[in-house]
């Protein structure tokens, strides 16, 4: 058994954050339904990376569910999004402020029908404020939101984050949400409606940033791979050309300097605690960066790792995927898809004992399940279902 055995989700969002977030109510259990547009379906069904005619990056957030097809423009489509909400535990959905109101969709009327309905909005800058009729990507945000303006070099300009953390983190907090609304309505008995804007969780991310601002007055600018308030912590190149990344306290600052033969800095009292360390960080930076472009990283890692100094090499994505702790873990997994065959993926991270884990489910094909859907989920007859299917309604 899964932990989420019998929760149906009604999932009406599309391209990342919301369907990476009913993914992993999928893994764990939860039956889910993907409400698609005939035809087109999610628009991500046609982004790259492509397999003859199949998306990567949809095989990548819509493992494990169920999709149906649906006009939503018709009254036919509509009265059956409304069935399915009917029945449902959770829905979500990321259309624009007052777009699920206009298709009759909308929390006030659902809950008349369902009242323990767990309704969850996802839109970039919420359901009020003066920007929440705006529209925004990953990067926007990314740059909006304050990331932005602190990842990159020191001397260099602004840097997106190499994933799109904005959708990646704003897909967690979306499930954080439905997970908190089932706990909720399990208490009180009632459902609620969660409002999850996208620009609020890149804020909230801000954490250590706004810490600082909020203790000094000081917006902390950008870094590269140094740490702001801890000296060692950053990458270094080696003679190999290989990058690796140290990341120290005081505990690992004599072991630290006795690897690299830096016996003037281990005596040295003004660097014995970080404080001493961070108002001499040129020379702390300098130094080691001197003596680690001497040695090859496999070397460097091995010596650290010996005296207990944190210390990991930049693996690129190819080199973390061949990782033997990655395939000891049993991080990769893979699905068969129709026309592809077996495909890899990634498998969802947690590992439980008491529940079965979550498996590598494949992805449906557009409007794979609408046929069952109608008849199984919603009790439509036979003459009904024919009936919508031939004036295209699914």
């Amino acid at each position: 058994m899964k932990p989420l055995e019998g929760v149906l989700v009604a999932d009406f969002s599309r391209v990342l954050a919301g369907p990476m977030s009913a993914q992993i109510l999928a893994d764990f259990g939860a039956r889910v339904v993907k409400i698609e547009r005939p035809g087109i379906g999610d628009e991500t069904r046609s982004w790259e990376p492509r397999l003859k005619k199949d998306s990567g990056y949809f095989f990548a957030f819509n493992r494990g569910k169920e999709s149906i097809t649906l006009d939503l423009k018709s009254e036919d489509g509509k009265e059956i999004a409304r069935d399915i909400a009917a029945k449902a535990d959770v829905l979500l959905e990321n259309f624009p402020v007052g777009q699920m109101a206009k298709l009759g969709l909308d929390y006030d009327r659902l809950k008349e029908v369902n009242p323990r309905l767990i309704y969850v909005s996802n839109t970039g800058f919420g359901q009020f404020g003066p920007n929440s009729h705006k529209v925004g990507y990953d990067t926007v945000f990314q740059a909006m939101g304050g990331m932005m303006s602190l990842t990159g070099e020191k001397d260099g300009g602004p840097a997106k984050a190499g994933l799109p953390v904005a959708d990646l983190t704003s897909g967690l907090w979306l499930a954080i949400a439905a997970l908190t609304g089932l706990v909720g309505r399990g208490v009180s008995g009632r459902g609620c409606r969660i409002d999850v804007s996208m620009m609020d969780i890149q804020v909230s991310l801000l954490t250590i940033a706004a810490a600082r601002f909020f203790a000094l007055g000081e917006a902390p600018k950008r870094e590269g791979t140094e740490h702001p308030g801890r000296v060692p912590s950053a990458a270094f190149q080696c003679a190999d050309g290989e990058w690796l990344q140290i990341s120290a306290s005081d505990q690992h600052w004599l072991p630290l300097c006795e690897f690299f033969g830096l016996e003037d800095l281990a005596t040295r009292d003004d660097l014995a605690t970080n404080s001493g360390r961070v108002r001499n960080r040129k020379l702390v930076s300098a130094s080691l960066k001197a003596a680690i472009s001497k040695r090859p990283r496999k070397d460097v890692i091995k010596g650290l790792e010996a005296r207990r100094v944190p210390v990991g090499p930049v693996n690129s994505v190819d080199q973390i995927l061949e990782d033997e702790n990655t395939k000891a873990r049993n991080m990769i997994g893979s699905f068969e898809y129709p026309e592809v065959g077996p495909f890899p993926a990634l498998r969802n991270p947690l590992l439980l004992e008491g529940f079965d884990n979550p498996a590598i489910s494949p992805p449906p094909t557009l409007g794979q399940q609408s046929q069952s859907i109608l008849s199984g989920l919603l009790g439509y007859d036979a003459d009904r279902v024919r009936d919508l299917t031939a004036k295209g309604v699914v």
